[in-house]
């Protein structure tokens, strides 16, 4: 039976939305199956009316362009009382707010609140992980509050078979907004045309069984009964109702582009080589630290030219890369392409990504980085008043058995030239990125080195490893002065390598470097040992 009440138009559903719910959005960064249409509409009512008001917002990834799309639709005074996502950066209007104390706002870790949904869906009284101990959002710490407006902790800190966890207690969600691909006269979605499932079915559930209503937008509506079961990814059982989308697109930048949905066999997709540039550098040495038949996550921002690098050298097949979105396989893509891959050779919810993650599958994280101090800790949450939030940084970071940190030396306005094998500092970054303290803990060395990690600092002047003693310099590149370039532009002596030496110049060379993987490491089991004291 078709039900005459699935479909609206965008602003009668904005106008489901009571005062003060909780609502949650989906999308997998950047503008990725971000429910555009259903966000702008939610801003227009409040500018009309003045309603709905005093909302709670609960998003995974950074949803935004840069231009004002995704939540900084949202980001209006009185819409919204209270932010709790984990990555803002693609959000001006958003991250101003924030900083400003116009807000309450927390940031935690993207697998967190994914898993928390599922939590929520369940029943159950919430999530307990050992994620994020010992950083931002440990209620010792910050408790991933983000400016002097929020107070309290949305965690405690419990003790669970001699171990410390952090626990995050469930809420109910009044409201969902999703986006899909398909809908049919019942409700059911599909996605065929995105480049990530999501959490789309995890929150659908959590707000069905928490008696909220789910909101879908999609590009196109079907007949009831011409879309195959095996291709539903959320059950029209679950959708209360449908809307038609006014932004179809599938990145902020890519309007459609089958080689990144999945739905066909990889069929070598164009993938372009990078510019040689400082970026490319620090991408080049990055993968110098890949294992052949690795599994590896690559973050946004310059980690994720190490997979371009990787297939310019013919060694795409000897990695699995994979990305937080869910996706296995194939070249991951950059800028605001970014938790996307062409010719990816899986695709599943991101819930069940982080599931992998946080149990200590990764054998290699490449990351991004805003800060690092003297001891080897590294901020991505918030630098002086720029809110950025760690998206799946903390995940990833606190359980990969290698992990890289990438990035300049210093930021805003470097410059570089690259010539005959050397590198030139042209113009200096205007502000640090090292320093002697992080302005928030994202990554705790101390606790990586407990638990023995490797863990190196790739720049495009300097490579630095995280040793028992802390942060000690190994390499620099061809053509730089260690004191000037180096050591003099650090607030804080660190410890240098006897064998101290140079970066590979081929590194800094425009033809491909001739890249060989670290020979394959054995596999090792997770040490279960805390988990059967518990069964015990």
């Amino acid at each position: 039976m078709k039900r005459p009440d699935l479909m609206l138009r965008l602003d009668e559903a904005a106008a489901l939305i009571a005062n003060d719910a909780t609502v949650v959005v989906g999308g997998s960064g950047s503008l990725l199956q971000v429910p555009e249409g259903l966000l702008a509409a939610v801003e227009r009512r409040h500018r009309q009316y003045g309603a709905p008001h005093g909302l709670t917002v609960v998003h995974v990834m950074g949803l935004g362009d840069h231009t004002g799309r995704g939540t900084d639709h949202l980001a209006v005074p009185g819409l919204v009382r209270r932010f709790i996502g984990s990555h803002f950066v693609l959000s001006p209007r958003q991250q101003r707010m924030i900083a400003d104390g116009a807000v309450e706002a927390f940031a935690l870790p993207a697998g967190t609140i994914s898993l928390l949904y599922r939590e929520i869906a369940a029943g159950r009284p919430g999530l307990t992980t050992d994620i994020g101990l010992e950083t931002h959002v440990d209620p010792r710490q910050a408790g991933g509050r983000l400016n002097d407006s929020t107070i309290g902790s949305l965690s405690e800190v419990i003790e669970l078979g001699g171990r410390e966890w952090l626990h995050y207690p469930s809420f109910d969600v009044d409201v969902a907004l999703i986006r899909a691909s398909v809908a049919d006269e019942d409700g059911n979605l599909t996605m065929e045309d995105e480049a990530a499932f999501s959490d789309n079915l995890a929150i659908a559930q959590a707000a069905h069984n928490s008696g909220g209503v789910v909101i879908a937008e999609v590009k196109r509506v079907v007949p009831r009964g011409t879309l195959p079961g095996a291709s539903v990814r959320v059950p029209g059982v679950l959708i209360n109702h449908v809307v038609l989308t006014d932004f179809p697109k599938q990145t902020p930048i890519t309007d459609m582009d089958p080689s990144r949905t999945g739905t066909r066999p990889p069929a070598g997709g164009v993938v372009l080589p990078m510019a040689l540039d400082h970026r490319k550098i620090v991408a080049r040495r990055a993968a110098g630290e890949l294992s052949v038949g690795a599994l590896a996550n690559l973050g946004v921002g310059m980690a994720n030219g190490i997979s371009h690098v990787v297939h310019e050298e013919g060694l795409i097949d000897d990695v699995t890369f994979t990305i937080e979105q869910g996706i296995y396989g194939g070249v991951p893509g950059i800028g605001l392409d970014s938790g996307t891959a062409v010719d990816p050779t899986a695709i599943i919810d991101m819930s069940a990504q982080f599931d992998l993650y946080d149990g200590g599958a990764l054998d290699f994280a490449g990351l991004a980085f805003a800060q690092i101090d003297r001891h080897g800790n590294v901020n991505v949450t918030k630098a002086g008043d720029t809110v950025i939030g760690p998206g799946g940084f903390i995940d990833i970071s606190q359980k990969a058995k290698t992990v890289v940190f990438c990035g300049t030396f210093t930021g805003g306005g470097l410059r570089t030239l690259i010539h005959d094998g050397n590198l030139e500092v042209v113009q200096e970054g205007r502000y640090p990125k090292f320093v002697n303290d992080v302005d928030a803990v994202s990554f705790s060395a101390s606790r990586a080195i407990r638990d023995g990690q490797r863990v190196v600092y790739v720049t495009e002047r300097a490579v630095f490893e995280l040793r028992e003693q802390g942060l000690t310099l190994t390499e620099t590149a061809p053509g730089v002065d260690l004191e000037r370039d180096v050591l003099g532009l650090l607030p804080f002596t660190p410890h240098i390598d006897r064998g101290i030496r140079d970066m590979e110049p081929r590194f800094f060379r425009p033809e491909p470097t001739g890249l060989v993987l670290r020979p394959a490491q054995p596999k090792q089991r997770t040490d279960r040992n805390n988990r059967r004291k518990v069964l015990q």
